[in-house]
């Protein structure tokens, strides 16, 4: 193998592929990243058996081959070279890398032994904008679950109706529903998945390059792909059936706020200052003053009270939340004021935005 390419082009291709490579003990050959080239093709493949990512680059092809390179040796050094014509050959499992008056070598791998990363030939069922995709996963990707023992709830559930996509996320304790619209769906046919947490972090963090424009997502029996022009995406599906959620969502609330979304993160945040190791601070909802007061006491450190104007219906209550429970879903919301609805069950409570329904965030409180 012997190319030349661009030490940028190299470098965003590596810095790209090698995110998904940890340190495997038990299989070495996952530590490395497959270069590859075939006829007009610059390719760079990593894998952690969970998620496979393809990129392909530019660069002048001069004789074709593969090899298996260490990730993280090859990323850092690429990553400090300048920004000049690079040249990458191989010989005897060798990679020489040549850059004005460097010249360096690198022991590889034969790429035989790189696990080959399925190739999905269907046809895809949707295209979307990037950024609409981006924006509207960000919004619930932390609220997923770490379970072993619960598959389904460590995923990003999908549901692909007509004319959008219904996403969600929970850890038990919350849930966070996002409707992404502007999708352009050719088949509904397999209208349920559930993806790894892991994968959409990857996604997400790829989708801010700008030179991505659409994507499409294809599906494949246990898998899933992401088409991003010039890199691809590739994962597991995460088996079983996620919750219906739907049935957690209250109908009837006891009382209902609207107030500044920023006014409250920050009495949030001072409260949480003095919130104890049960993160907890506590609310009083008060219709007849039409403020909502916040306070939280710590028997180490001290007390603090707060409070701020809103517009309330129902009756007065005192309910309390995990202040990080509270600030996921605040952060999340894109308006300038929020709707904090208390249900009747529980004090089951959904956050939602001023003029924008295709996100809810629903959180249990501590005690209400």
């Amino acid at each position: 193998m012997e190319i030349i390419c661009l030490q940028e082009n190299l470098k965003k291709g590596l810095n790209i592929t090698e995110r998904i490579i940890g340190k495997n003990l038990t299989l070495p050959i996952l530590n490395n990243i497959l270069i590859s080239v075939e006829k007009s093709s610059i390719k760079l493949c990593s894998t952690d058996l969970e998620i496979g990512i393809n990129c392909e680059i530019s660069g002048k092809i001069i004789k074709q081959g593969a090899i298996a390179i260490p990730a993280k040796v090859l990323t850092s050094f690429i990553n400090n070279l300048p920004n000049k014509k690079v040249q990458l050959k191989t010989k005897d499992n060798k990679l020489t890398i040549k850059c004005e008056n460097y010249k360096s070598q690198i022991k590889g791998f034969s790429p035989e032994e790189f696990p080959i990363i399925p190739k999905i030939k269907s046809e895809p069922i949707l295209k979307i904008n990037k950024d609409i995709l981006r924006t509207g996963l960000s919004q619930i990707v932390e609220i997923t679950a770490i379970s072993e023992s619960r598959p389904e709830i460590s995923g990003i559930y999908m549901k692909f109706e007509k004319e959008s996509i219904k996403t969600a996320a929970t850890d038990s304790f919350r849930l966070a529903e996002k409707i992404i619209n502007d999708v352009d769906i050719a088949s509904i046919n397999e209208n349920e998945i559930i993806i790894p947490k892991r994968t959409i972090v990857e996604l997400i963090r790829i989708l801010q390059d700008d030179d991505i424009g659409n994507i499409e997502l294809v599906l494949n029996q246990n898998q899933v792909l992401f088409n991003l022009s010039n890199v691809q995406i590739i994962s597991r599906l995460i088996e079983g059936k996620f919750p219906d959620y739907t049935q957690i969502i209250p109908k009837e609330f006891q009382t209902q706020v609207i107030t500044n979304k920023q006014e409250l993160i920050n009495n949030i945040k001072l409260a949480s200052f003095f919130s104890g190791k049960a993160n907890e601070v506590k609310l009083s909802i008060l219709p007849s003053k039409s403020l909502v007061e916040l306070s939280s006491e710590d028997a180490d450190i001290g007390s603090h009270k707060s409070s701020l104007p809103a517009k309330i219906q129902g009756k007065s209550i005192k309910i309390s939340f995990n202040y990080r429970y509270l600030l996921d879903g605040l952060n999340n919301i894109f308006s300038d004021k929020v709707i904090i609805s208390v249900g009747k069950e529980a004090g089951k409570t959904l956050i939602t935005s001023v003029g924008d329904e295709s996100y809810k965030y629903i959180v249990m409180p501590i005690k209400a």
